[in-house]
């Protein structure tokens, strides 16, 4: 960005009453480059520039509202989310935005309207944006309906996105791919639907065990066995490694009875960890998570 247009863009920001943010697109955990002083007061820190959007936005309004606001930046979607801060409605409207100059920086800004004086007001614009959400959330095509994670091709997506970015940064990306042991044993002892419902249970603490925002877990339709993936943006091996370990450990620790489990009493994930620098390979992203998944 060049001076100029930043000291002019931080003026007009400052001087908004209204809460408003910028982050960057194009750089790795979308770092906040600009946000005026109503936003950081409701964010309840004096400087959020340089943090990673998603673990601001975690902070202010949960992990599930995180994802969901992720997907739409991954998505580059125009939207209007309503949020809840300290028992005051607002909506959330992101909009994304080109730099001009070099053509490939993507920012998107940010701003926080009272949600009920917006909506009373007829804005067009946001009503629509806050249809478009409503029909997003009730889409399920881009999720696994067993476990309510996202599906493959969800995935892939996701994959995409951030392998591009992790190209331009010459980052690394890590794919943890987990198997159920023995599940196909555990399915012919108790049927289908118990079986769908060990999915679940696997998946919630699968779920739980996600550190930020931008790790993002799938279940994955590949034989042999059933297979979740999660992909995390740490570039620490024995960090990723340590990850995946927590993961196993939690789905050991839900104990689910498999009496014709090889390694225990109880069913359990066998795992394996990659972590490839995206800048320093020639390989496309679908050629990573079959790498892995192979």
């Amino acid at each position: 960005m060049k001076e100029l247009h930043r000291t002019v863009l931080e003026q007009l920001i400052n001087s908004s009453a209204e809460p408003v943010v910028v982050a960057q697109t194009s750089s790795a955990d979308w770092p906040v480059v600009l946000a005026n002083p109503a936003f950081e007061t409701l964010a309840g820190e004096s400087e959020v520039r340089q943090q990673p959007f998603a673990d601001v936005i975690e902070q202010m309004f949960g992990r599930s509202l995180a994802l969901e606001i992720s997907e739409s930046i991954r998505a580059r979607r125009n939207s209007a989310i309503p949020v809840d801060v300290n028992n005051q409605e607002f909506v959330l409207v992101l909009k994304f935005l080109q730099a001009s100059d070099d053509g490939k920086s993507e920012f998107f800004s940010g701003y926080l309207r009272q949600g009920a004086s917006a909506i009373a007001a007829g804005n067009a614009e946001i009503q629509q944006a806050l249809v478009n959400a409503q029909r997003r959330i009730r889409d399920m095509s881009r999720k696994d309906p067993v476990t309510g994670l996202l599906n493959g091709r969800a995935f892939r997506d996701v994959l995409d996105h951030d392998w591009a970015v992790a190209k331009r940064d010459e980052s690394s990306l890590a794919l943890v791919v987990f198997t159920l042991d023995d599940f196909e044993k555990y399915r012919e002892v108790f049927g289908r639907h118990a079986a769908d419902s060990c999915l679940r249970k696997v998946a919630g603490a699968i779920r739980r065990c996600l550190k930020r925002a931008s790790d993002v877990a799938a279940r994955i339709d590949r034989s042999p066995g059933e297979k979740f993936v999660v992909l995390s943006h740490s570039s620490d091996e024995r960090h990723v490694q340590e990850f995946g370990a927590s993961i196993a450990k939690s789905v050991r620790q839900l104990g689910l009875h498999h009496p014709r489990s090889k390694t225990g009493r109880f069913v359990t994930v066998s795992y394996q960890v990659t972590v490839k620098n995206a800048g320093a390979t020639r390989a496309k992203a679908a050629e990573f998570i079959e790498s892995v998944l192979s």
